[in-house]
């Protein structure tokens, strides 16, 4: 980088000397005035400043606020609305390297992550404006004469967005560029890890919204701990709630949404596995291997978690792969010689630690040793060395989802075998074959194979577009943000029928004398 943090953090609206806004509601910032968050960085362990989060008054202030502010901008043609969101996509391209450096020092991935997590949010929003003009209905043929049948698609109201650290800017940016295409209004409830990064977003989003005039309350944040989010889900105003995180978290978000017959739209936990057959092209299955089992030190939910390698490559790959970590440079996040920056915090270290003494106390093999790293430069005691151990898909560490970079290799002997490897954990997210054999990846991609949600062949399980939808089954939840036709969720269909004769026939032939 050619700016210093200090820059960064000026650009940006941040100021480190002064708590900032926890609670917006688009041009109008305020302080909260419930409890205060301290943002540290995993890279040094230097604070980075303070937000206040939002009380219950305030959070009412702003559910009120973004009622009012759904009543006009539902009447905005969707056009006109893509337009507002294709200015947001341009001024997230001139603060591309600030953002991504504070969503790479916030958080702790690298640099290189962090200007591609805002890309992700630019690429959202010039998906958003060609959306903005496709929001399509259907028509059909009526069986009653002189009856005309079609659907349309109306905005639903506000939508509550509960995100995780891991991507701070991006999932957010995935549900707001739809939902505001679609005319709803959003309330963003930032993960407290990270919350200076909304609060860059909204300053970011504020200055474009002012400039084309847009309601106050069309984006609004509210800082907070999981206080906040139990507000947002039993909210009966708020008809839905996107919420990220775990399996833990989504199942209490989806009782409480369900329990008041809302909309929950989930993204949890993954516990992805790659493949690797024997006619597989080795050298790209390390570089997808190597990228999807370390990138953001293991903290994606399309991490890859397991390795299911064919027994006659077995020792082959393994060998190669203890190689490619021997190579792996782990240090501060914006050194762009570094592949593997920090956890997000010492509960992360600790979730880390006690799952290697779990896999060792259930029989796993450590091939490459992890570890907490000491010394310069790792003074926030957050860096970690990624491991690897041989491990069988049964053991209930192996079944569960740890966010860090633990990597669990197995062997299978058949294709169908690897597959039912694949599919055995409860989770449904991501999953991936290496293989040049026209058979195996047909299989795998089959209603026979992979049971995931996203599922690809010779590229790894991270690295997702947003022209496809993205999320997972099973215990992943079922959502789907993003592209495809994953804007249906934001808008609720309507089903029209006009009947434009004299008569009132009535349908299935019924005869109704009067």
């Amino acid at each position: 980088m050619s700016f210093s943090i200090t820059e960064v953090l000026k650009k940006l609206e941040i100021d480190t000397e002064h708590i900032n806004p926890g609670v917006s509601t688009g041009h109008a910032f305020k302080t909260g005035k419930g409890t205060v968050i301290e943002s540290y960085s995993p890279a040094d362990g230097k604070r980075i400043g303070s937000i206040g989060t939002a009380t219950r008054e305030e959070y009412e202030e702003v559910i009120q606020t973004a009622q009012k502010a759904f009543e006009q901008w539902r009447l905005v043609p969707a056009p006109k609305r893509g337009e507002v969101v294709r200015q947001l996509g341009e001024e997230l391209r001139k603060y591309k390297n600030e953002l991504g450096a504070l969503v790479s020092y916030e958080m702790g991935k690298s640099y290189q992550e962090g200007l591609g997590e805002v890309q992700e949010m630019i690429d959202i929003c010039d998906f958003a404006v060609g959306l903005s003009r496709q929001l399509y209905g259907l028509t059909m043929h009526s069986e009653r004469p002189a009856h005309r049948m079609y659907e349309q698609w109306h905005p639903l109201g506000i939508v509550g967005i509960i995100t995780a650290f891991n991507f701070p800017v991006a999932v957010w940016s995935w549900n707001t560029a739809i939902a505001w295409v679609c005319g709803d209004v959003c309330i963003w409830k930032p993960s407290e890890k990270t919350p200076l990064c909304s609060v860059a977003c909204q300053k970011i989003t504020a200055r474009g919204f002012e400039r084309n005039g847009v309601p106050e309350g069309v984006s609004c944040i509210v800082n907070g701990d999981y206080q906040v989010g139990e507000m947002m889900t039993h909210d009966r105003r708020i008809p839905l709630i996107s919420a990220t995180g775990s399996v833990r978290m989504g199942k209490m978000v989806g009782a409480a949404v369900a329990q008041r017959l809302g909309r929950s739209l989930l993204e949890l936990g993954g516990n992805n596995a790659i493949i690797v057959t024997e006619h597989a092209n080795l050298n790209l299955a390390i570089r997808g291997v190597l990228f999807g089992a370390v990138g953001t030190a293991g903290q994606r939910c399309t991490t890859t978690r397991r390795l299911i390698i064919q027994e006659s490559i077995y020792d082959d790959f393994k060998n190669r792969l203890i190689n490619a970590y021997a190579q792996l440079k782990i240090g501060n996040p914006l050194d762009p010689a570094n592949h593997v920056g920090p956890l997000i915090d010492k509960q992360a270290v600790d979730n880390y630690l006690k799952a290697i003494e779990q896999a060792k106390s259930e029989g796993a093999n450590f091939i490459v040793e992890g570890g907490v790293l000491t010394g310069d430069g790792y003074e926030s005691g957050c860096y970690v060395k990624p491991c690897i151990a041989e491990a069988t898909n049964d053991m209930q560490i192996v079944q569960t989802e740890t966010f860090a970079p633990i990597l669990y290799i197995m062997k299978y002997r058949h294709i169908e075998e690897a597959i039912a490897l694949q599919n055995g954990v409860p989770q449904g997210l991501s999953s991936a074959i290496f293989t040049n054999h026209l058979l195996e990846a047909e299989k795998f991609l089959s209603h026979q194979g992979s049971d995931c949600g996203i599922a690809n062949v010779n590229i790894g399980t991270s690295g997702a577009e947003i022209g496809g939808a993205f999320g997972g089954e099973k215990e992943t939840g079922g959502g789907r943000e993003s592209g495809s036709d994953a804007w249906k969720q934001y808008m609720r269909r309507q089903t029209n029928t006009i009947n434009y004769g004299t008569s009132l026939p009535l349908a299935q032939g019924i005869e109704f004398a009067f």
